[in-house]
């Protein structure tokens, strides 16, 4: 059980500024870079990108055309200026045109630069096409519930974007450093494609309708948004639903049905949830005891965390660190 009298509330909680619940589980995704491919293409061209499991790839069209094949899918057409985003790890293709077949990646003329950046110049000489493409490793645990109800392919027009000017000028300037590839080029696009990703993940909450965000609902909610915003702020704190229904400024039993409704799960549910995230970034991440860990999230006991945190990620703490090889 959660801590209930020992602990207590921080009288500092509720004057802090809100949490951004978005930024705190963008946060906690991890994402980093681990392969990224400059290519320069011409017509007629096609690329067959093996599937890549548990992983993000995205590609942005930074000249010319191309169109994404994917099996079970409609083929689409994406010009430049194009940022996307496959959150599945599945296959599929890239081409000049709908009907040109594509060669598997592997097969294809590769330049290799680094351990994790490559070129491709490839062809039949027609119109050209330059691409990046890159793969990003993540944390998919942390980050289940932003996961869960994202689409299998994100689509970001980088020229008419919510973000404006600054996401289509960043794209210019990956192009123009991929170019010219000057001392330093590679950490300059790694660091930058990272951060356009996460934009491209933004920019698709900002715009999806309602009903295809799921527990992203809850983030747009005013009320529900300020209950999220504490508990992120604040996980260790002797939360209750009465005082998370205060926060949100609405009775108990409305917030309850409405967190619920909009969330996916009741409130203390997502309370503990969200500690066991945190408490397993800080599980992977540092060498604190785990006593420490569970006292730092609220808890009053080692063995009453250990049971919340098999209870969500179906491991014991101290087994997940040692299979991670941490030995604190």
């Amino acid at each position: 059980m959660t801590n209930t009298q020992s602990h207590v509330p921080d009288p500092t909680a509720a004057a802090r500024p809100p949490a951004d619940p978005l930024s705190t589980v963008l946060s906690l995704l991890k994402l980093q870079g681990t392969f990224y491919c400059q290519s320069r293409l011409s017509a007629p061209w096609g690329i067959k990108a093996p599937p890549f499991p548990e992983l993000f790839t995205f590609f942005a069209v930074l000249k010319g055309r191309c169109w994404l094949l994917m099996d079970g899918a409609e083929a689409r057409p994406f010009e430049q200026g194009s940022l996307v985003l496959v959150t599945s790890g599945a296959g599929y293709a890239l081409a000049d045109e709908a009907t040109t077949a594509p060669v598997e990646l592997e097969h294809l003329p590769i330049r290799k630069i680094s351990d994790v950046y490559e070129m491709l110049d490839y062809g039949g000489g027609g119109n050209e096409t330059r691409l990046m493409f890159g793969i990003l490793r993540m944390d998919r645990a942390a980050g289940a519930l932003l996961l869960d109800n994202l689409p299998e392919v994100i689509a970001v027009d980088t020229l008419t974007a919510g973000s404006g000017d600054w996401l289509a000028a960043t794209m210019r300037f990956v192009a123009g450093e991929a170019g010219a590839m000057r001392p330093g080029a590679e950490t300059v696009i790694t660091r930058l494609a990272d951060v356009v990703v996460v934009e491209a993940i933004r920019s698709w909450i900002t715009s999806a309708p309602a009903n295809d965000i799921g527990w992203l609902n809850g983030l747009r909610d005013p009320r529900i948004g300020k209950a999220i915003s504490a508990i992120h702020g604040a996980p260790q704190e002797n939360w209750t639903l009465a005082r998370l229904a205060d926060v949100a400024g609405v009775s108990r039993s409305a917030f309850s049905a409405r967190f619920t409704d909009l969330v996916g799960m009741p409130a203390m549910r997502y309370l503990a949830y969200w500690r066991m995230v945190l408490a397993r970034d800080r599980l992977l991440t540092t060498t604190l005891p785990i006593a420490a860990i569970a006292a730092e999230l609220g808890y009053e006991s080692e063995p009453s965390f250990s049971r919340a945190f098999s209870r969500v990620f179906a491991i014991p703490p101290g087994r997940l660190r040692r299979d991670a090889g941490h030995r604190p």
